[in-house]
């Protein structure tokens, strides 16, 4: 399966991608790690004027825009529920969010957004 190129059908979620993703980068993670997402559309919390929104209702918007959003914050997968809603999310587990300890996972990231599912949290990292 493949990622729509058409404006009209960008909203339209397979259950697994293969391609081009819209992701989210949270507010923990630093925004320069989207070099190392080339071939996915990626923004920031901020940049999308999200700062400060709480995860629950974070995660709502994120779900009406991308297909996967990206933090570091290893509570979230116990916290809220990703089953109800079309998103895919990433938790990067690091020792911290500094872009030296993040990078060496960045491989990790791009597998895992190869062949994760809507509804589905995976983990990457130590």
């Amino acid at each position: 399966m493949f990622r729509a190129s058409l404006p009209s059908q960008l909203f339209s979620k397979p259950e697994t991608w293969r391609s081009l993703m819209r992701v989210l980068l949270d507010e923990c993670v630093p925004k320069r790690l989207r070099t190392e997402l080339a071939g996915h559309a990626v923004r920031t919390v901020t940049e999308m004027g999200w700062s400060g929104i709480k995860n629950g209702q974070l995660l709502q918007k994120a779900a009406a825009e991308f297909d996967c959003f990206l933090t570091v914050d290893r509570n979230l997968q116990f916290q809220q529920r990703v089953d109800n809603l079309p998103l895919a999310v990433i938790v990067v587990a690091a020792l911290d969010n500094r872009i030296e300890t993040l990078r060496p996972l960045m491989a990790a990231v791009r597998e895992a957004l190869a062949s994760i599912s809507v509804n589905e949290i995976r983990v990457v990292g130590a």
